[in-house]
C-alpha cells in the first residue's frame, strides 16, 4: 500500500488558493465598509438637502420638545441649529454627496478585487489622515477614535495586500 505524498506544486496551488479566498474576504469587508459609508453619507446629503428652505432652529426646537428634553446641552444644540443656514445645509449635501460616490468608487473596486482601487482607497486614507487626527484631537470622542482606527486597520490591511502582490510579481518575474 503506497502512501500519497502532495508534490510541492500542489501544496503551493493549495496555499495561494487559500491565500486568495481569504484576501477576498478582506478585501470584500473592506468594500462592505465604503459601501456603508456610502449609504450613510448619501443619507445625510438627502437629509441636508431636504432641510433645505426649512427654519432648522425650529424643527430642532419642535423634536426637543416631543421628546421633553432639556438642559444645557440641549440649549447649546439649539442655538447651534439656529445658526444653520440654506448654504450651509446645501453646503453639506454637496460635500456628503460628493464623497458617498466616492465611496461607492471605492467599494465597488475593492468588491472586484481591482488593484486600482486598492491604491484609491489607500491614497485616499492616507490624505485623510491628518485631518482625522486633528479632528480627535481637536474634538475627542470615542466614534472619532473608532473611526480613525478601523481607517488605520484598513490602511494596514491593503499596504500588506499590496507588498504581498508585488513581491509576488517579483518572484514570478524572477522565475521567467
Amino acid at each position: 500500500m503506497t502512501q500519497h505524498n502532495p508534490s510541492a506544486e500542489a501544496v503551493q496551488r493549495a496555499e495561494a488558493i487559500r491565500s486568495k479566498r481569504n484576501e477576498s474576504r478582506g478585501l470584500l469587508l473592506v468594500g462592505l465598509f465604503k459601501m456603508s459609508k456610502a449609504v450613510f453619507f448619501g443619507a445625510l446629503a438627502a437629509g441636508a438637502l431636504n432641510l433645505v428652505h426649512r427654519n432648522v432652529g425650529e424643527l430642532a426646537q419642535q423634536l426637543v420638545d416631543a421628546l421633553h428634553m432639556e438642559g444645557h446641552l440641549v440649549n447649546v444644540l439649539l442655538d447651534k441649529a439656529d445658526l444653520i443656514d440654506n448654504h450651509h445645509l446645501r453646503q453639506a449635501g454637496i460635500l456628503s454627496f460628493a464623497y458617498s460616490i466616492v465611496c461607492v468608487i471605492e467599494g465597488t473596486g475593492l468588491m472586484m478585487r481591482k488593484t486600482w482601487a486598492e491604491y484609491f482607497t489607500v491614497v485616499l486614507t492616507v490624505a485623510a489622515l491628518p485631518y482625522e487626527t486633528f479632528e480627535v484631537i481637536a474634538h475627542f470622542s470615542g466614534f472619532k477614535v473608532g473611526l480613525l482606527g478601523l481607517n488605520l486597520v484598513v490602511l494596514v490591511y491593503l499596504l500588506w495586500l499590496l507588498r504581498r502582490m508585488r513581491l509576488k510579481e517579483q518572484e514570478v518575474g524572477s522565475r521567467k
